[in-house]
């Protein structure tokens, strides 16, 4: 069934039938979305672009897949919003933690969410990128804080660079909670900040367990710079509810994947 004339005189009526299709089954072909509108593939890969520059698909070889729909949001943006499921993903997170160990926190919210809901009576050595982070671990009496130092990044509110590379290089942790921006089964683990993924990679390399912790509109989705491929997580805690992608493509992986009631 084509949407032949509306998409031809409304462009903007067929990106956003575009964004549902996308939304619907995880990846659109351009060639495929040609057939489907009866318009020319240049036409639909100018209407990807276009989709692409306003941060709502990412563009890959032949048509495109999905972006984090918190995509573009700053972090104190993200922070003040009131998320039940992010609660939800950081009580069962905490569970995953054992007194004594060393746990590396990365950055983002749903990790701040992490450090806000540990036990009171927890005894970890945690480090952490991340001064929100730390700030919020500081709270508890029995965990010993190590701020990794570095040019601070204003889009992740992480630390970067050299100072912070070589002491996480320096470390041996138990476990690494790490949120992810965006994650494929086939592409891996992927970001929007290039100046962050030395950083992720080496909290990766430290970790001897690996356990990201997301949201469901991160699966499936892509950005534009690799971090790692999927086979670097160990477990993956989501939501139960997945809109885009299919759980399953991570447990064929080898993934751990432990879900959540939306």
């Amino acid at each position: 069934m084509h949407d032949q004339h509306s998409a031809v005189e409304f462009p903007h009526l067929r990106r956003q039938k575009i964004l549902l299709i996308l939304e619907r089954d995880g990846k659109v072909m351009a060639s495929e979305l040609s057939q489907h509108f009866a318009v020319s593939e240049d036409t639909i890969r100018r209407d990807l672009a276009e989709l692409d520059s306003a941060g709502l698909v990412q563009r890959v070889h032949g048509g495109a897949l999905p972006r984090p729909k918190d995509t573009g949001k700053d972090y104190f943006t993200r922070i003040g919003e009131t998320d039940e499921t992010r609660t939800r993903l950081a009580r069962l997170a905490v569970k995953l933690i054992q007194d004594g160990q060393i746990v590396m926190f990365g950055s983002g919210t749903t990790i701040l969410q992490i450090a806000r809901s540990l036990p009171l009576d927890i005894s970890i050595t945690a480090i952490t990128a991340s001064p929100m982070t730390a700030v919020a671990l500081t709270e508890y009496k029995g965990i010993k804080v190590i701020l990794a130092g570095g040019q601070l990044n204003s889009a992740t509110m992480s630390a970067g660079g050299h100072e912070a590379l070589r002491l996480l290089k320096g470390i041996k942790a138990d476990l690494l909670f790490t949120g992810v921006c965006a994650i494929h089964p086939d592409i891996g683990i992927t970001s929007p900040h290039f100046d962050e993924v030395p950083v992720k990679q080496a909290m990766l390399d430290c970790a001897s367990h690996v356990i990201a912790v997301t949201t469901a509109d991160k699966l499936g989705a892509v950005e534009p710079f690799v971090v790692a491929p999927c086979s670097r997580v160990h477990t993956l805690i989501t939501e139960r509810h997945v809109a885009t992608g299919n759980v399953e493509d991570y447990r064929t992986l080898g993934i751990e994947v432990v879900q959540v009631d939306a």
